[in-house]
């Protein structure tokens, strides 16, 4: 009977930890920045100094990309920058037009 228990409380705290909001938040962020790139990318500029008034899209620029080291291509409605972004670093912003 108390290996019952045991089984149950076990399985209590796997869901507690499997539902919690802690949980839930860690796979938030990469979901939203999936979905709009260039949200992310307008925001990243705006506090490195650019203007970006309106983020219209963003496309990766392959030809510049290398492992760890991810270029983007980011249209504002005031104009349009070449983003490089490497890990635990400040993005490369070039204005393009």
């Amino acid at each position: 009977m108390a290996f019952m228990y045991k089984s149950r409380a076990s399985i209590l705290l796997a869901a507690i930890v499997l539902f919690s909001p802690f949980a839930r938040a860690q796979h938030a962020p990469a979901t939203l920045a999936s979905e709009q790139p260039q949200e992310m990318l307008a925001a990243q500029i705006r506090t490195q100094g650019f203007a970006c008034d309106k983020s219209l899209g963003a496309a990766r620029d392959k030809k510049r990309f290398r492992p760890d080291y991810v270029v983007w291509v980011l249209k504002c409605s005031n104009a349009t920058y070449r983003i490089a972004r490497a890990p635990d670093m400040a993005a490369k912003i070039e204005r393009v037009r």
